[in-house]
């Protein structure tokens, strides 16, 4: 079983063509990236719990519902007497989200060490990111569980740079650096690299990350497919998937839980299993997670793949 840690919300995506004068229409989708990554993760096959602070209004019951109907564990979930995240969503030309949120107080965010949860073996492994990383108190508090098990069990890292939650790049790049140091993959976008690094390359940033606990950085590049940088092996890329884009959001998410899925299938969810992956093995995993990410960019909004559609 896979725990995924961090932030679940509503996403109210607004739909242009509706309303009229000074009415504005939107459709609220369950989601955040690391409740994405979840769903994700159980639509590929893989069980998966989630550990984040739920609203008791009515939002956050849907939330908990939507876990439920997709099979992702909620004994991990800690049930909070605030607000449910909201995140205003408009989508550009290009498919490409922006993101406006309303979280300050928020359920998502109230998780304390005190909530830290006792896991046995059956969790084979943690995931983080995205905004959980810089609010406060859950950054804390997900900081000292990943430290707590990064010598036991795969903790796999995904920035998901979001500045509206937190504006203050110079806490991003702390924070990002705390959780880098215990993870084993870190898989980021060309996009968060720009943000976070605009003065350094790629490689160098990558190079910096596998001097700690990291064995593979990967870069997802949009169209131009994904690139994995290692320790021993260099670094390489796959190309996209050409599709007709809807919109790309939860594309990194998918992503995502496609790499943690590969892993899995092939009982390589192990810090200690990943230095002898072979080339071809991390080609494969790419290819894998590239084809999943593409039948998320043909569908609107994050409505991520089950298995059977996902043809590497």
């Amino acid at each position: 079983m896979y725990l995924v840690c961090g932030e679940a919300l509503f996403d109210f995506f607004c739909q242009p063509d509706s309303g009229q004068g000074n009415k504005v229409g939107y459709q609220a989708i369950a989601g955040g990236s690391p409740f994405n990554v979840a769903v994700g993760l159980r639509r590929l096959g893989i069980d998966a719990g989630f550990f984040s602070g739920i609203s008791s209004d009515y939002l956050g019951k849907r939330l908990a519902n939507v876990l439920a109907h997709e099979g992702v564990r909620d004994d991990f979930l800690v049930h909070v007497d605030a607000p449910t995240t909201l995140s205003m969503v408009a989508v550009g030309a290009d498919g490409s989200p922006q993101y406006s949120f309303r979280g300050e107080g928020c359920a998502d965010r109230m998780l304390t060490a005190e909530h830290l949860p006792a896991l046995d073996d059956s969790v084979r492994g943690l995931h983080v990111g995205s905004f959980s990383l810089v609010v406060q108190p859950v950054a804390d508090t997900l900081l000292a569980l990943v430290r707590r098990e990064s010598s036991k069990r795969l903790i796999t890292f995904d920035p998901n740079v979001r500045l509206n939650p937190a504006p203050s790049i110079d806490l991003w790049r702390s924070q990002v650096t705390k959780f880098a140091e215990q993870a084993h993959i870190i898989k980021v976008s060309d996009e968060d690299l720009e943000l976070l690094y605009p003065e350094k390359d790629a490689e160098t940033v990558a190079k910096g990350w596998l001097k700690d606990n990291c064995q593979w950085v990967i870069m997802t590049r949009g169209r131009q497919g994904a690139t994995i940088f290692t320790r021993e092996l260099g670094s390489w890329s796959a190309a996209a998937r050409k599709v007709e884009t809807v919109d790309t959001v939860g594309a990194g998410d998918t992503f995502q839980a496609a790499l943690i899925t590969f892993l899995t299938e092939r009982g390589l969810d192990a810090p200690g299993h990943l230095a002898g992956v072979d080339r071809e093995t991390l080609t494969k995993m790419l290819e894998f997670a590239v084809a999943a990410a593409a039948v998320t960019c043909t569908r609107e909004g994050p409505d991520l793949p089950y298995r059977a559609e996902v043809v590497s």
